[in-house]
Order: C-alpha cells, then sequence, then structure tokens
C-alpha cells in the first residue's frame, strides 16, 4: 500500500510541474489577454480562419480568438473574412452564391479549408479559447441569430463572448453577447431603458487614459484594436508598436490584435 502511495505521488510531483507550466504559459503575456485578429495566428504557412491558425493562437496562450462569420448559400454557418473566396482560394464567387458542399471542397493555397462556425467552436471549447464574433451576416435573420447564440452555449462559450455587430441585428443580440460600441454609442446606450453595463465594450483602437478610466469607473471592458489595415504609415511595425506603448499606457488590458503584433506583448 505505502509504495502504491510513493508511486503516485512521485507521478503528481512529475506531472503537476508540467500541468503548472502549461497554465503559466497561458498567462504569461505581461497580464494582457491577446485577441487574435482573423481567426488565430496568421502567418505564412497558416490562413485566416483555419484550423492551423487556430491551433497556434492556443498553442501560444492566446485568451481568445476572432472568427469572421458568414452564410452559404445553403444557409450554413462559416468562419470566412471576405466577401468572396478569390484571396488563398483563387475563386472570385461571393459566398453566399455556393453551397457548403462546394465550399467544402475548396482547398487553399496553405493547405487550408473553410471551417464551419461550429467546427471552430469546438476546437476552442476543447483548447481553452474564448470567443470574437465578427458578423459579418447582413440582415436580422432572429431564427438564423438564435442559433448562433444556441451554438455559442452549447461549447460553453457564450458567458465570455465578444461580437463585432451590424447596426440590423443589434437590437437582438443585446444582453445574449457582449457588444463592441465607441464612447458615444456607449452614453447613448446608458439612456435608454434596461442598460447594462455587461451588455457592451468599448472598442477602439485609441483608447486614451481618460477613457479607460472612464470605462473601469462604469465597469465596461476596453478592448484595444492593433489592426494592419487600420496603419497609415509605411512602417507598420514602428506604427503597431507606438499604438501599442499608448494603449498600455492608458490601462488597456484587452488588446484584439493581428498576430504579427504579439511581439509587442511579451
Amino acid at each position: 500500500m505505502m509504495r502504491h502511495i510513493a508511486i503516485l505521488a512521485l507521478l503528481l510531483s512529475l506531472l503537476v510541474p508540467d500541468a503548472l507550466a502549461q497554465k503559466a504559459k497561458k498567462q504569461d503575456k505581461t497580464n494582457y489577454h491577446l485577441i487574435a485578429h482573423r481567426g488565430g495566428v496568421v502567418d505564412s504557412t497558416s490562413a485566416e480562419n483555419s484550423l492551423a491558425a487556430l491551433q497556434k493562437a492556443a498553442d501560444k496562450g492566446y485568451y481568445m480568438v476572432e472568427l469572421d462569420l458568414r452564410l452559404t448559400k445553403d444557409s450554413v454557418l462559416i468562419i470566412h473574412h471576405d466577401r468572396n473566396f478569390k484571396r488563398y482560394y483563387g475563386v472570385d464567387t461571393p459566398v453566399g452564391e455556393m453551397t457548403w458542399d462546394e465550399v467544402s471542397q475548396l482547398v487553399g493555397d496553405r493547405g487550408n479549408s473553410v471551417l464551419k462556425f461550429e467546427e471552430a467552436l469546438k476546437f476552442c471549447s476543447e483548447n481553452g479559447l474564448e470567443v470574437m464574433v465578427d458578423n459579418k451576416i447582413r440582415g436580422n435573420d432572429t431564427t438564423l441569430f438564435t442559433g448562433v447564440v444556441d451554438l455559442l452555449k452549447q461549447y460553453n462559450l457564450h458567458t465570455n463572448a465578444l461580437m463585432i455587430g451590424t447596426e440590423e441585428s443589434t437590437e437582438f443580440f443585446t444582453g445574449k453577447i457582449k457588444l463592441s460600441c465607441t464612447r458615444k454609442q456607449l452614453e447613448d446606450n446608458m439612456k435608454k431603458p434596461g442598460y447594462k453595463p455587461s451588455h457592451y465594450y468599448l472598442f477602439s483602437g485609441n483608447i486614451s487614459k481618460e477613457e479607460a478610466k472612464w470605462a473601469s469607473k462604469n465597469k465596461i471592458m476596453a478592448v484595444g484594436a492593433i489592426n494592419a489595415w487600420g496603419m497609415k504609415s509605411a512602417d507598420k511595425m514602428e506604427e503597431a508598436r507606438e499604438r501599442a506603448n499608448a494603449l498600455k499606457a492608458s490601462g488597456v488590458k484587452y488588446f484584439q490584435i493581428d498576430s504579427i503584433f504579439d511581439v509587442f506583448f511579451q
């Protein structure tokens, strides 16, 4: 009996440090929570919204990934950024004009394939990633959007989920998923019946110290954005570094970034 206990203790001594190391790795972003823009860590071998990009985000300890939500011709929810499949797949056809059967046969130039929204949620749930949903579906199909919420609940991702929404669907998603807002929108929402700070988050590439304090005082989550598409200068890395430093100095702790910029948070 004592021998079995000793063996068990030895095994625990080997396993626990490893578990702690993995946990530390997950949190080793100097107290910042990083959200991987366009579906994970995108580089020369992993495409946007691909399984490989999601895997790299999980491996690197990202807190969350942004998933670009679109709909096929036959109403299958997928994750894909562009309106068509020209980039990566060489198919200049709108997403909404292709069925899932057609989309599922596409093979990208990095060996990638298009993922169903549910496939991505399942991966995130199993690998400790929260989700930000960039809703690119126009209109306000409440039956369809109820399905989106139900999937988030099914994979236990609804509690911390964030959404970059559309004007048409704002009313439906309010109170179901935390929605992105400017400060002006937040101030307007505060005047509406039923307002709750937990329904929204401040989302901007330029959050001042005063705005960060205002958000904190009002119990509103603040998320800074550092995306290459928004950079104005020729030296995007330098501009991104300056923006990251400014946002960190303001007290922002959550950042939606292109993965190339995560070097500013190490």
